[in-house]
């Protein structure tokens, strides 16, 4: 056995017993693995057959990454991946050895964190890279968002395989400027635009290039839509892969026609919300440059379920409990925006916390627009480390006090919701670090299945 097959088991032996002791193991073993050996990435990535791919995003990652999987199970491919959304290195790395116990992956699929896809990407050398979009968020880790535009641009110089950019973000679409035969995904639809124009809180406004100012023609999501620069002339580019003919069912699901190089063909999600009409794309994208036939990509975009936390739904004491996770102001818009299809009034749980992985400065929620939904709120439980500040934007948004429970321990803000609850269906707001305690503490009530067992 070589030096290198040594640290490998080593590192396996430490993620086992990660799992036993409930620890987890996501990152502990790959992060091991890359004390023991800088290049450990690379040199497993090189034994998958057909290479792999990377998906990068602010918003829609892991959900992205899923849909992805599904396509991939759909050809009979199969995949290795960071499923449970660790996407820094060290979780590259830990989903990298999990292979030895699974049947022998042919490609990877991994979401990598915005700031990591720096250095994580050319350790892999992946056959495409995904970037689907950049917002605003987490401001205190990685600053404005031109600090990542300008990583991302250094990764799509060096970058030797297919690059698949999302056409109705302006900074991503810049991206291709240069690039050796980029594919674009994107939106066309006028029906589904926003009235009124670019939302507050939306971030790219003027051209990377030039500092311009852009002019839109319609308006998706926050900054996404259809553009042209004032000043030097840069346009959205024409998406080879896009949706046609959107309808969106509340926080049901969604359907559209998705064209593509290949043709066209009706595709009903089981995710609701524009934005995972986004995420869709960005997968058949991925897909279509990876050559799998369309029929293959429309199958496994049906056949895709909810990422744990990510519109994922749960039966609890007799309620339906859906958890929509919020992170930053554009994916807490088109969230609200989702729940606003929903009958009837909205019993909520929201969950604020300010730990590293949500990021410490939690002001993003007043450019939430809580307003959207304050007359439809029958009760709002508010939950987390920061959930006086949650409380009072809520307040503030014209939902009257005696519908605002404030109870910080998240189990017994989950009982107040359950049981305060008019009506059958409940959701839960809570960020990234939230999320993961809402969900342990469902899976030991036996609700939830572990994020670990795939669906």
């Amino acid at each position: 056995m070589s030096l290198f097959s040594l640290k490998v088991a080593a590192a396996r032996a430490v993620g086992a017993l990660s799992r036993l002791t409930g620890r987890g193991g996501t990152t502990v073993p790959g992060r091991l693995l890359l004390r023991l050996e800088p290049t450990a990435i690379g040199r497993l990535a090189r034994e998958l057959p057909r290479g792999c791919v990377t998906i990068s995003a602010t918003n829609g990652k892991t959900t992205t990454a899923s849909l992805t999987g599904s396509i991939l199970a759909s050809a009979g491919i199969a995949r290795v991946d960071n499923f449970a959304g660790a996407n820094m290195a060290g979780g590259v790395a830990s989903a990298l050895l999990a292979r030895g116990g699974r049947e022998r992956a042919q490609i990877g699929v991994f979401e990598v964190d915005e700031f990591w896809l720096a250095s994580v990407a050319p350790a892999l050398d992946p056959r495409v890279i995904l970037i689907a979009n950049l917002f605003r968020d987490q401001l205190d880790r990685y600053g404005e968002l031109e600090t990542i535009g300008d990583r991302w641009a250094e990764v799509v110089a060096a970058h030797r395989g297919r690059l698949v950019l999302g056409a109705d973000d302006p900074l991503v679409a810049q991206l291709g400027a240069d690039a050796r035969d980029p594919m674009y995904f994107g939106i066309e639809d006028p029906a589904v635009a926003r009235a009124g124009g670019l939302q507050h809180a939306a971030d790219s406004t003027r051209c990377r290039r030039c500092g311009g100012e852009y002019v839109y023609e319609r308006v998706y999501i926050a900054h996404l839509g259809v553009y042209r620069c004032s000043s030097c002339g840069h346009e959205r580019p024409h998406p080879t892969v896009s949706a046609h003919e959107i309808e969106l069912d509340g926080v049901r699901g969604a359907s559209f026609r998705l064209v593509t190089p290949a043709g066209s063909t009706r595709v009903s999600l089981a995710l609701p919300g524009l934005y995972n009409v986004y995420n869709a794309l960005g997968a058949a994208a991925l897909a279509s440059a990876l050559e799998i036939p369309l029929e293959t990509i429309a199958t496994g975009l049906r056949s895709a379920r909810p990422v744990f936390g990510r519109a994922e739904r749960l039966a609890i004491a007799d309620h339906d409990l859906t958890i929509l996770l919020m992170k930053n102001p554009a994916g807490a818009n088109e969230l609200l925006r989702t729940l606003a299809l929903a009958a009837g009034e909205l019993d909520l749980l929201g969950v604020l916390n300010d730990r590293d992985a949500d990021g410490r400065d939690v002001s993003w929620i007043w450019d939430a627009d809580f307003e959207e939904l304050a007359s439809r709120v029958h009760h709002v439980t508010c939950a987390g480390l920061r959930a006086a500040e949650l409380a009072l934007r809520f307040k503030y948004a014209g939902v009257d006090g005696a519908r605002i429970t404030l109870e910080p321990d998240l189990g017994r803000a989950l009982d107040a919701t359950l049981a305060q609850a008019a009506d059958h269906a409940v959701y839960a707001l809570p960020t990234y670090t939230a999320m993961l305690e809402l969900r342990e503490i469902l899976e030991r009530r036996g609700v939830a299945a572990s994020s670990w067992e795939r669906g």
